[in-house]
C-alpha cells in the first residue's frame, strides 16, 4: 500500500481506525518514509510514542522516543529511556515482570484526556526494524510503559479501556465532547 506521508495526521477519538486491530507489514521504503513522518508528528505533538493506527494506517508499527532525564536512564540497570527515536514493526510483548503499577497516561489521539493506568513496570519487546532485522529488548519504567501503550493501539485498545474506574468517570464529559465534535452524539 503506497502512502503519501505528507498527508498523515494524528487521528482523534472516536476515529474508527483507533478501534481496529492492525495488520502485520513488511519493512519497505514506503514504511520507512511513513515511520519518519510519524516521528516528526510525535515530536510536533510533544509525544513519546505514536502508533500507525493513530495516523490512519492499519499497520502493526509504532515509533517511540523516551529521552533520558527525570530519572530515566539508558545505562542504569534495564533501560527506561532510548537514545533516539526507534521504529518497531510487528512487535510482540512478553515476560511482564513486577506488580501492576499505576501511572497517569495521556494519548495523542485523546486530547486533554489523561488517566491512571495499571501496567507491569518491566516488559520484553521483540520487533522488526526498518532494515528487516528482528530484535529483542527488555526495558522498565516509562520506556516499558510506552511500548505497552503503543502496542495496545495496534490491537484497537485505548487508555480509556485501561483506566481505573475513577479516571473513566472523571473523563466522561471530555470523551462525550470528542464524540460530539465527531458528530456521534
Amino acid at each position: 500500500m503506497s502512502v503519501d506521508p505528507s498527508t498523515l495526521r494524528i487521528q482523534n477519538y472516536p476515529a474508527e481506525i483507533l478501534r481496529r486491530k492492525a495488520d502485520p507489514i513488511d519493512p519497505t521504503e514506503d514504511v520507512a518514509q511513513v515511520a519518519r513522518r510519524m516521528i516528526d508528528l510525535m515530536r510536533e505533538a510533544d509525544g513519546i510514542g505514536l502508533a500507525a493506527p493513530q495516523v490512519g494506517l492499519p499497520w502493526r508499527l509504532f515509533v517511540c522516543y523516551v529521552p533520558e532525564g527525570q530519572g530515566r536512564s539508558l545505562t542504569e540497570g534495564l533501560p527506561s529511556a532510548n537514545a533516539a527515536p526507534e521504529v518497531f514493526i510487528n512487535p510482540e510483548l512478553s515476560d511482564p515482570e513486577g506488580a501492576l503499577e499505576p501511572l497517569e497516561e495521556g494519548c495523542l489521539s485523546l486530547p486533554d484526556i489523561t488517566g491512571e493506568v495499571l501496567r507491569p513496570p518491566t516488559i520484553t519487546i521483540t520487533a522488526t526494524d526498518l532494515s528487516g532485522d528482528r530484535f529483542t529488548r527488555r526495558a522498565t519504567g516509562l520506556l516499558a510503559r510506552c511500548w505497552q501503550h503503543e502496542f495496545d493501539h495496534l490491537d484497537g485498545i485505548l487508555i480509556l479501556d485501561r483506566m481505573t474506574q475513577m479516571w473513566r468517570t472523571k473523563n466522561r464529559a471530555r470523551v462525550r465532547d470528542l464524540e460530539k465534535r465527531a458528530g456521534i452524539r
